[in-house]
């Protein structure tokens, strides 16, 4: 357990996280002022230009403490001290330096719309955030190429997401909203009714806009049956002008969903880009985080897919997943470049507090690997990725991550995820329908606006005409093709 004591009554999130990149597997609690008792002997680190400060203690199950006074003036310049003075305490330093944020390419972007050459880029990366050189040329790399394909993309239009929270069954290590999609298919039924009438008041707002990229997420849209997914994507096709979509995506992800039935289904209705998604090549780590399928379904569900006619197929897979180690992500890594598909997303593993894995980490039921393997498994599976022909295109970070590291996705030349790029830059509105989907305008400025649905399926559906009310207030104060 870390308890954080400290004055500063700002930025605590930016704290917690940084705070818990230096202490994965420790709890992170904070207390303003003087909550806490300050009687156990300490080191004091004082971090150089402190400026304004606020007192921050750190105790640690040992009884080790101590003191920082860090400045408050910018929350970019405490980030900067925090980390000097818990790199020096602790001895390590952390590829991605003090940034928390999840978007660090938008940081570069923001330096080359600004003139600066690619030199000036990266010594300043490294000077502003502490930045390893090899993440620098990463984000550098991913933005310039970020850049080329947001040109084609126009401002004014829109991209579509449509959530499916149903799942075969639920993985060990997810978060999201998703529910088992069983035999008793009424929620499923209840679930479509409702998002039927999302997509029939929001076409009619929109009608006239078109739809850049649309994707279909979740949960696993192919948890749906034929029928049911027929009905889905035939609701899509008949309210909104799709023709001109640059991409249309689905999700398959589970492959114990995918079936040929489904695949004619998704090619009927004009889905142009799928997933096939094993996390792992490992059968022992299948059956521990509950995927329910078998590494052979894997390959069948992909060359199936290929069989019908899919040219634009992503695999994703998860570093850092429980009880595998290098030799694993290794297999995994040469299992999917046999395979050679057109994109490949590396996650690695964020542990959620709403996930099962959290709780089985707590109790002591899985071994995690530390940060130096981590990093080795993502050197792996990048160079994996190269070796296929594919190079980076887009990266985010999210909180706790193994490694502190990022997901990154690859792709061939013309096989980049365009809604991928979309909806971690803002740069264009996003609609996003069911539940727990969160629609988004961007202004002129740059400025979000953000409406969320309700998360879970049974509110959703018995709420929708909720919903839908404050999807109509939310659009009403959009500006046609803003």
């Amino acid at each position: 357990m870390i308890f954080i004591e400290t004055d500063i009554q700002k930025n605590t999130d930016d704290i917690h996280a940084l705070t818990k990149a230096f202490f994965p597997g420790e709890e992170i609690r904070i207390t303003l002022c003087n909550a806490m008792s300050d009687g156990i002997e300490h080191t004091v680190i004082k971090p150089e230009n402190c400026g304004k400060v606020g007192k921050i203690v750190y105790k640690s199950d040992m009884g080790a403490m101590f003191d920082a006074d860090i400045p408050t003036d910018s929350k970019d310049e405490l980030k900067r001290s925090l980390y000097k003075a818990l790199s020096l305490y602790t001895g390590s330093i952390l590829p991605w330096g003090s940034l928390t944020g999840i978007r660090p390419t938008r940081l570069v972007r923001k330096r080359i719309e600004a003139g600066m050459n690619d030199s000036e880029i990266l010594a300043d990366m490294k000077r502003c955030y502490f930045v390893s050189d090899e993440k620098a040329l990463l984000s550098l790399d991913i933005a310039k190429r970020e850049a080329d394909l947001l040109d084609k993309i126009n401002p004014g239009n829109y991209s579509l997401y449509v959530d499916v929270p149903f799942c075969p069954t639920r993985c060990l290590y997810c978060s999201f909203t998703s529910n088992a999609a069983g035999k008793d298919r009424s929620p499923v039924l209840s679930y479509l009714d409702a998002l039927e009438k999302e997509i029939d008041i929001c076409s009619a707002i929109m009608e006239g806009q078109t739809p850049d990229t649309v994707y279909i997420g979740g949960g696993t849209p192919t948890a749906l049956t034929p029928k049911e997914l027929a009905r889905l994507l035939g609701s899509l096709n008949r309210a909104f002008n799709l023709e001109n979509a640059m991409e249309y995506t689905v999700e398959a992800g589970r492959p114990d969903s995918i079936t040929k039935e489904k695949l004619l289904v998704l090619k009927d209705f004009g889905v142009t880009r799928i997933s096939v998604n094993p996390q792992t090549m490992n059968q022992r780590t299948l059956d521990i985080i509950g995927r329910r399928h078998t590494v052979e379904q894997v390959r069948e569900a992909y060359h199936l897919a290929r069989e019908t006619g899919f040219d634009n197929i992503n695999m994703d897979m998860i570093l850092g997943l429980p009880g595998e180690g290098i030799d694993d992500v290794n297999k995994t890594v040469r299992e999917i470049c046999r395979l050679d598909p057109d994109s490949l997303t590396i996650h690695t593993l964020a542990i959620k507090r709403a996930s099962a894995l959290r709780e089985r980490l707590d109790s002591g039921g899985y071994r995690q690997e530390g940060s130096s393997t981590i990093e080795q498994m993502m050197v792996t599976a990048c160079q994996g990725a190269r070796e296929i022909g594919m190079s980076p295109y887009y990266l985010y970070r999210q909180k706790n991550m193994s490694g502190n590291l990022e997901n990154t996705g690859y792709a061939k030349a013309g096989r980049y995820g365009l809604y991928n790029i979309l909806i971690n830059e803002e740069v264009q509105d996003i609609l996003a329908l069911g539940a727990g989907a969160i629609s988004k305008h961007i202004d002129k400025d740059g400025n979000t606006t953000r409406s969320a649905n309700f998360k879970d399926v049974r509110d959703y559906t018995i709420s929708i005409e909720k919903v839908l009310e404050k999807k109509r207030t939310f659009l009403a104060n959009v500006p046609a093709g803003s």
